[in-house]
């Protein structure tokens, strides 16, 4: 009889995963606000995953190259993770004591250390914090306000020099320079190396702490280990979450050892002595130093380094940005393909060109690197307004989602970015084949070329001619 044993329970399984498509995404309209636009977008009830493979209550299965938005270095339930987790789970280990030394958050920080710079590591302090992406931005700017006595702090975005080069009175200068190497939610926009390596002799000069934000890019994404390290720099202040925690929640900020141990930015300093205020300080939180999170974290870590993916991620990255940047030779409605290491971005855009401005929707190749300067801290994410507005027939917009939705068909989970949420945007895990990535690109270039044919204005090549179908 169903249920009875094991094999009973193994068949209602199987019944109930085959009733939960339907009726979870049937529930979920009614359960959820309007803002879970994951879940609308991609209507997949994952039940199963392992590496690049998700399988969906209805037997599906699916390449995924969102990756938790980054979050699954090594792809889903990888062996060394999954083997990390139930080591502390067998030993009998409290499973969370806030920010309290133990041996799993000690060798968590062992191995962070190893994998920096011994410029950084050798007078680092970590301090953990929220996990959330947000809080250790938080933590990091109460740092350098507190170190520097200042409070402004530039985040490198659209103007091509945030900095004076005289730096101008010491009073006027701010308390930090906020940096992200890529920037991921605002399309995937690269920083040119020589604007890093010019923004960090400047700060350097001018007294002003360099922040570097890898919560997108770190832990090999871009070909490096760090992406900062592409330009040869070394941060004050790193900015760590998503990947450093091995799918678990988990955030972190290392700095500069001179930079303070008031206990000012929240959380707890490692490698010296706990911060003296926890309670109520800017980016600290209940859930900071999680064990399982710091114990997958460690496993990823040294996964990483141990096996180069980092390597294997620029050359194979490399690769794929060749191929995509066929996209924009072939179909007028891809402006532009970028991103760095297994981070890319493909941009659609308006082939009439009706609109202007950067990141509008228009087509224009070749624009390549988004640099420069925005007074605020924030993701980059817009609210989709200009060329590239849903609701306008064959906007760039409505592209982007077309090309995701023809993805999901074909059986690829895609990401939708950009602040007129026109860039379709690519993460696959580091641990990816290049046979995987192969079906990956075989499966977008044909979503491309079905919402291409069947655009508003219909298929238009470069040239005036119709693209080789």
């Amino acid at each position: 009889m169903a249920g009875t044993g094991h094999g009973g329970i193994v068949r209602e399984g199987v019944v109930r995963e085959s009733a939960v498509q339907g009726g979870a995404s049937r529930r979920q309209p009614a359960r959820e606000p309007a803002a879970r636009t994951y879940a609308r977008a991609l209507p997949v009830v994952p039940v199963r995953a392992r590496g690049l493979t998700i399988e969906g209550a209805d037997g599906r299965r699916y390449l995924d190259c969102v990756s938790g938005a980054g979050t699954l270095a090594l792809g889903h339930n990888h062996p060394v993770v999954l083997e990390a987790i139930r080591a502390v789970l067998d030993s009998g280990a409290p499973l969370h004591v806030m920010d309290l030394t133990t041996p799993v958050e000690d060798a968590f920080v062992t191995e962070l250390l190893r994998t920096l710079p011994p410029g950084l590591a050798a007078h680092a302090r970590v301090r953990f914090c929220g996990p959330t992406g947000t809080d250790p931005v938080a933590t990091a700017v109460s740092l350098v306000r507190a170190a520097t006595g200042r409070s402004r702090v530039i985040a490198v975005s659209d103007a091509p020099e945030p900095l004076p080069e005289d730096g101008g009175a010491e009073r006027d200068r701010p308390a930090a320079l906020l940096l992200e190497p890529v920037r991921s939610e605002a399309g995937v926009l690269p920083v040119a190396d020589a604007l890093v390596r010019r923004l960090r002799s400047r700060t350097a000069g001018q007294g002003v702490p360099l922040v570097v934000d890898e919560t997108e890019t770190g832990v090999g994404r871009t070909g490096a280990y760090w992406a900062f390290e592409h330009s040869g720099v070394t941060p004050d202040v790193l900015i760590l979450a998503k990947a450093v925690g091995g799918s678990l929640p988990l955030a972190a900020v290392v700095h500069r050892d001179d930079l303070g141990d008031s206990g000012d930015s929240g959380g707890k300093d490692t490698v010296g002595r706990p911060a003296a205020a926890h309670t109520g300080a800017t980016g600290a939180g209940a859930f900071r130093g999680n064990q399982l999170a710091l114990a997958a974290g460690a496993a990823t870590l040294a996964h990483v380094r141990e096996q180069r993916l980092a390597e294997h991620a620029a050359a194979l990255g490399e690769r794929m940005l060749t191929r995509l940047r066929a996209l924009a030779g072939e179909f007028a409605c891809v402006g532009d393909v970028r991103g760095r290491g297994l981070m890319a971005g493909v941009e659609l855009v308006s082939p009439d060109g009706t609109a202007h401005g950067p990141g509008d929707g228009v087509r224009r190749p070749g624009t390549g690197v988004g640099t420069g300067v925005g007074t605020g801290i924030g993701t980059g994410i817009g609210t989709g307004v200009g060329a590239g507005t849903p609701g306008t027939p064959g906007t760039p917009a409505q592209l982007a989602a077309a090309v995701r939705r023809e993805c999901l068909h074909r059986g690829l989970i895609v990401d939708v970015t950009g602040p007129c949420a026109n860039v379709v945007r690519l993460l696959p895990p580091l641990i990816v084949t290049e046979e995987q990535m192969s079906a990956v690109l075989d499966r977008l270039f044909d979503a491309v070329r079905a919402v291409d044919r069947h655009r508003v204005g219909g298929p238009a090549a470069l040239g005036g001619q119709h693209a080789p179908r």
